[in-house]
């Protein structure tokens, strides 16, 4: 079955070049140059139940900037999303991930790379199938469904981008271990982790704040420095 994929960047010819490289591997592409339009065209598909399977986004646009697009984007879907952003430019790239991508890549990119990315995000959505298992698992009030991708925290819903999941997910897994910021890249983002990439940490530091805003100032998630991160087996008190 082909995959749904939709590019928002104003560069029309790096469009085109990624529309043909991108279909001649069985995925199916659509084209927006301008941000408002890009806005109300997401909003009218995801009225009528046809989501895209993943979206690359450009941050720089005409008519509404790619971060706003995104902030508005998670208000009605979890629709995964690639970033592309000025190369060298961390803080976009960090704004981005907080913003609530799932992935980034600067800018000029190459259509191999980007494809690899996007199989990457497109993996870790397929992890959400009925085939999958339903086995769930808890800890300290938070619980993590596998099979319907579904997280909360002391049965209040807690929102998580699938990068996120999967980054909670690994760390629950090895609850009171160490999980090496190479062993997140590869669980969370399928790809391999790179010098001075810091996607993990930045999806890391999202998990904290919206575990806080249900358990308050509560360490569970900790920093081993020059290691990667460790999920408390017990809370200090």
């Amino acid at each position: 079955m082909s995959q749904n994929i939709l590019i928002v960047d104003d560069d029309i010819e790096l469009c085109q070049l990624l529309e043909q490289y991108l279909s001649n591997e069985g995925i199916t592409v659509s084209l927006i140059h301008d941000g408002l339009e890009a806005v109300e065209h997401l909003q009218q598909i995801h009225s009528q139940n046809k989501p895209y399977d993943a979206i690359v986004l450009d941050f720089m646009l005409p008519g509404m900037q790619g971060l706003d697009i995104l902030q508005r984007l998670r208000g009605f879907s979890a629709t995964p999303v690639l970033m592309l952003t000025a190369r060298g430019d961390d803080i976009d790239r960090i704004v981005g991930l907080e913003a609530g991508a799932d992935d980034y890549l600067p800018k000029p990119c190459n259509p191999r790379e980007l494809l690899a990315r996007l199989r990457a995000v497109l993996r870790r959505t397929e992890q959400s199938t009925p085939s999958q298992s339903t086995s769930s698992q808890s800890i300290h009030g938070i619980t993590l469904d596998s099979g319907n991708r579904n997280a909360s925290i002391n049965n209040k819903t807690l929102e998580l981008t699938s990068a996120e999941f999967n980054t909670l997910q690994a760390l629950m897994t090895h609850a009171g271990k160490i999980v090496t910021k190479e062993e997140l890249t590869e669980i969370a983002l399928n790809r391999k982790h790179t010098r001075y990439d810091r996607s993990i940490d930045v999806h890391i530091s999202s998990v904290r704040k919206k575990i806080a805003s249900h358990l308050g100032d509560t360490e569970l998630i900790k920093t081993v420095r020059g290691s990667g991160y460790l999920l408390v087996n017990q809370i200090d008190v």
